[in-house]
């Protein structure tokens, strides 16, 4: 009997993969990390190779700490950075470029000159806002400016696609040409409500539909791979979704208005919507969760806040008044509140509900008597803030309040952070025991798609809390909190 289901969760910085038994708990993971190409001041680039590898060592790795092989694989999920776009030749797999990162702002002249005229209608066809961080400006840039890639379109041998269709073709040796619909529906040419390559924006972005990965379901059979050291001759991939998507899958939120937060360099927060395809009127992105197999296509609502985790790096890599970030929480408890200290960390502009990209940080507030524990404080609160803006525009657009937010990620280990996203959210918080939950979200996936699972009622029963957080702060005095923050917003955006 086959022992494992196999997720493969390819990041932004480096590949994780992890093995899940039969009654779905964690038994192994490991990770790889590969290098950041930067040839131009925000241009962001990844070596495919790189990418390649670091999958293969880490599944290998994987394998190696439960003494395992490939033959004792059931079936593989696969998830990944959403946006991020390879060219390679179909008949060669010769790939054409380097990937172009989701975080890559090299498009944004394009973008610009098309926002008079079609930023209403792409925010309508696909749910999405017309800005270089989705995936149609990418292959546009790549058709008109790479040699390769302008002789392989020539040639119609041309193969773009986002990294979970470059995965399942290297896996399968070049048999699987397909991504799924949460994927594909990130790249702003796909059509929300039919869950199809959108004609008239496949032409503006000068794609043609013969480039593209057919669009399947998230979860059901996606093909079989060939020979690898970590996977055997047949074995099916059967789960494939977008990171958020897929934690958002791993937290097992199936109803609407079950949301979770995932906790990282940024902070994304997904609220599931259901079969409502919901255009938000609050800032917010609209995308796809998920499709299981026939059923219905699932819906959901997405916020971001560009910088989170990445606040706490800056306190210990430019302010230097941390050692580590695990170390903020014990500095930030040395005091009770900020002191009157506001930190806005508009380090990159603020996204949702903003959308403010010239904005930039601010800490003001500061007396004699301010201390790096205040401003640390203070950082943790604006995290918690700004997951807070996100989270109530999403219950105005879904007209529902949220009872209890689902966390995960490595900043959602901070019980001092949880306990402030649980007061000014007036919700409770809570925190799975695995928080690798994007990785587990693919191989749920993949388990249901493979029949290994017969229903999301088998997952649900598998998710188990580790702590949860109640909300613990008057109405006075978080309505004097949340003034004094829109305050301090309103100034970074001047």
């Amino acid at each position: 009997m086959k022992k494992y289901i196999m997720s493969i969760d390819q990041g932004t910085t480096g590949s994780t993969v992890i093995l899940l038994d039969h009654v779905g708990s964690l038994v192994a993971q490991a990770g790889v990390d590969y290098p950041q190409i930067y040839p131009q001041p925000g241009w962001v680039e990844h070596n495919p190779s790189d990418i390649w590898n670091s999958v293969k060592e880490s599944a290998e790795k994987a394998l190696a700490l439960v003494k395992a092989t490939s033959q004792d694989i059931l079936t593989i999920g696969i998830t990944n950075q959403r946006e991020t776009v390879i060219a390679w030749r179909r008949s060669t797999g010769e790939v054409l470029h380097n990937a172009i990162v989701w975080q890559c702002r090299r498009t944004t002249k394009m973008c610009d000159s098309l926002k008079s005229k079609w930023a209403k209608k792409i925010k309508t066809k696909t749910g999405l806002v017309l800005d270089p961080y989705f995936s149609a400006s990418k292959m546009r840039w790549l058709i008109e400016n790479v040699k390769d890639v302008q002789n392989a379109l020539k040639d119609n041998d041309l193969c773009l696609g986002t990294i979970d269709t470059y995965l399942m073709w290297k896996l399968s040796a070049g048999n699987i040409f397909a991504t799924d619909v949460s994927n594909a529906s990130r790249t702003m040419l796909m059509n929300l409500k039919t869950g199809a390559w959108d004609l008239e924006l496949l032409k503006l972005f000068k794609v043609p539909l013969s480039a593209l990965a057919e669009i399947k379901p998230s979860s059901g059979l996606f093909g079989l791979t060939q020979y690898h050291s970590f996977a055997n001759q047949g074995t099916s991939i059967t789960g494939v979704a977008g990171d958020q998507q897929a934690a958002l899958f791993g937290q097992t939120c199936f109803s609407t208005g079950e949301s979770k937060c995932t906790f990282g360099t940024g902070s994304f927060i997904l609220m599931n919507s259901g079969e409502k395809l919901i255009h938000s009127k609050s800032g917010l992105l609209t995308t796809v969760a998920w499709k299981i197999g026939n059923q219905k296509t699932q819906y959901a609502l997405e916020g971001g806040a560009f910088i989170c985790g990445a606040a706490v790096s800056w306190l210990r890599d430019g302010l230097g008044i941390i050692p580590t970030s695990s170390a903020v929480e014990n500095l930030a408890l040395q005091v009770t509140d900020t002191g009157g200290v506001e930190f806005v960390p508009a380090l990159a502009g603020l996204g949702a509900p903003h959308w403010a990209p010239d904005a930039r940080g601010e800490i003001t507030g500061l007396t004699r008597g301010s201390t790096k524990a205040h401003i640390a404080r203070a950082t943790l609160e604006a995290m918690a803030l700004q997951n807070a803006d996100i989270l109530k525009a999403m219950e105005s657009d879904l007209k529902r309040k949220i009872k209890i937010l689902r966390v995960d990620g490595g900043g959602s280990a901070n019980n001092l952070l949880m306990q402030l996203q649980a007061n000014y959210l007036q919700a409770r918080v809570d925190r799975p025991q695995q928080i690798e939950t994007t990785a587990i979200g693919a191989a749920y996936l993949a388990g249901l798609g493979c029949g290994h699972w017969k229903s999301i009622k088998d997952i649900k029963k598998i998710w188990k809390k580790d702590s949860e957080f109640k909300p613990h702060i008057s109405k006075k005095d978080l309505s004097t909190r949340l003034n004094k923050w829109n305050k301090a917003i309103k100034k970074a955006k001047v």
